[in-house]
């Protein structure tokens, strides 16, 4: 019975540690970015997992799910999943609205993991 209890304590205790790791759900993470309206060149500066609000043009599509931003201030990498790409309706040259992620890199330049985009008419 101890073994069990040992067993299962632990179990529970990765499980917890796991979701700690999963990052934010996407609710969080538009909601945070709604307060953070921000240009490439700020977004250069933000922590790790930020919530951020970005507009300006899909530039390139570098690989798979890889594009490049621009707005006015700089350039920045995109992951964009390909039901968000297609739900969208997106091409390159695009003027998009985008909400997502601050991911920083140890080894690459931060980008943006994309959580919800729209076109909008420029």
């Amino acid at each position: 019975m101890k073994k069990l209890i040992f067993r299962v304590s632990m179990l529970t205790a990765v499980v917890l540690s796991s979701n700690a790791f999963a990052g934010k759900d996407d609710h969080v993470i538009i909601q945070e970015a709604a307060k953070n309206i921000a240009t490439v060149q700020q977004v250069a500066k933000m922590k790790d997992e930020t919530g951020v609000t970005l507009t300006g043009q899909i530039t390139k599509h570098i690989k798979s799910d890889h594009y490049e931003f621009k707005d006015n201030s700089g350039t920045i990498s995109l992951e964009i999943d390909d039901d968000i790409w297609r739900t969208a309706d997106l091409k390159v040259g695009d003027h998009v609205r985008l909400v997502g992620e601050v991911d920083t890199h140890r080894y690459k330049p931060t980008d943006i993991e994309v959580v919800k985009i729209e076109k909008i008419h420029h």
